[in-house]
C-alpha cells in the first residue's frame, strides 16, 4: 500500500469495530483511502514515519483521523495529546470515537484539542448511520485549513 495517499486513519483496536466502521464509510459513498492502524503506538509511528512506515512522506498528512480511546501500549489520550501539541499534525480533524461515556474521557479530549466525541452506538443500524454521516460531514463538507 501507498501509505502517503491515505485520507482517513483509523485507530482502533477492536477488528469488529473496525470492519463495521470501514464497511459503514464505503457504503456511505467514501471512497476515500482509509487506512486501519490496531493502537496507539502504531498510530504514532504512523504519523511520525517510524518502524514499518519509514519510507512514508511525513508531509502527506491525513485528512482526517477517528480516534478510540481505551487501546493497548498507548492510548487514544495519549495520542491526541501528541499530535494536538505538534504544530505540524494539530489542524487535522481528530474524531474521538469510542465506547467511553466517560464525563473526564470527554472533557479531557476537548482539553486537548478534540475536533468531536462520539459515542458508538450500539444497535448496529445506529452504528451505521452514525459512520456514515459521520464520514460525510469530515470529508465532503468540511473545509479544513490548507
Amino acid at each position: 500500500m501507498n501509505y502517503d495517499n491515505v485520507e482517513i486513519l483509523f485507530v482502533d483496536d477492536n477488528q469488529d469495530d473496525a470492519a463495521l466502521t470501514i464497511l459503514a464509510l464505503k457504503k456511505g459513498g467514501l471512497t476515500n483511502i482509509i487506512y486501519h492502524v490496531k493502537d496507539g503506538a502504531e498510530a504514532l509511528d504512523f504519523m511520525y514515519c517510524r518502524e514499518n512506515y519509514a519510507s512514508r512522506n511525513i508531509q502527506n498528512r491525513p485528512k482526517l483521523i477517528l480516534l478510540d480511546l481505551k487501546m493497548p501500549k498507548v492510548t487514544g489520550i495519549e495520542v491526541l495529546e501528541k499530535l494536538k501539541s505538534d504544530t505540524a499534525h494539530k489542524t487535522i480533524p481528530v474524531v474521538v470515537l469510542t465506547s467511553s461515556k466517560e464525563d473526564p474521557d470527554v472533557k479531557r479530549c476537548y482539553e486537548l484539542g478534540a475536533n468531536s466525541y462520539i459515542v458508538k452506538p450500539v444497535e448496529s443500524v445506529n452504528f451505521f448511520n452514525t459512520i456514515k454521516d459521520l464520514g460525510l460531514f469530515w470529508m465532503i463538507l468540511n473545509h479544513p485549513p490548507k
